[in-house]
């Protein structure tokens, strides 16, 4: 006996709907709509080529200017090493006395450290290293260090009365800052009033 079942499934499939499960699954698009889904397709190309665009020139940017920061500081951690045969020369020279000043074989050793100083910070120059000696001007937390603050008549209030040790930019980033005393306020709050 046969069932209904197999019946059924050796029937073979069903009839097919001639609109298919969907509705616009079988028809063909018209010209109209598939020209509306081109367009559609393209502007989203475009826009995805115009932002990739877009982000390669910004990569090549900011590589261009990383280029041009490493070239310009490159030689910083060179040039602090430096620093301190620098300030070695100078005090050489501030530690000789006057009165050995005058014996021409001093004299020559001076001269000779005198040269080596003004050559070294030609050097410095060129390559876009400078000095910092703000002695006279106003205290700048961005180039001084300030070491001590010390009452001096006559002098404004956060002036730099002395410098210790200079300091050094390169191009226009700071290297070193300049170790400073700074003039303090004036003096009891009731003179102030």
């Amino acid at each position: 006996m046969i069932d209904e079942k197999d019946e059924a499934a050796n029937a073979g499939p069903a009839p097919a709907n001639d609109a298919g499960e969907f509705p616009d699954e079988g028809a063909a698009a018209s010209p109209a709509e598939r020209l509306v889904a081109v367009e559609a397709e393209l502007a989203e190309t475009k826009d995805r080529l115009l932002r990739a665009l877009a982000e390669t020139e910004n990569v090549r940017r900011r590589f261009q200017r990383e280029r041009d920061d490493a070239q310009k500081y490159a030689i910083g951690g060179f040039a602090k090493d430096l620093l301190s045969a620098v300030d070695n020369l100078r005090r050489a020279l501030d530690a000789v006395p006057e009165s050995e000043v005058g014996d021409p074989r001093t004299k020559g050793l001076l001269d000779g450290v005198a040269a080596t100083e003004r050559e070294l910070l030609a050097a410095f120059e060129r390559h876009g290293l400078k000095r910092i000696d703000p002695k006279g001007q106003r205290f700048d937390h961005n180039f001084h260090q300030a070491i001590f603050e010390a009452e001096r008549p006559g002098a404004p209030p956060g002036t730099v009365i002395e410098v210790l040790q200079p300091g050094y930019v390169l191009h226009d980033r700071l290297l070193r800052p300049a170790m400073v005393g700074v003039a303090k306020g004036g003096g009891e709050p009731s003179e102030r009033a």
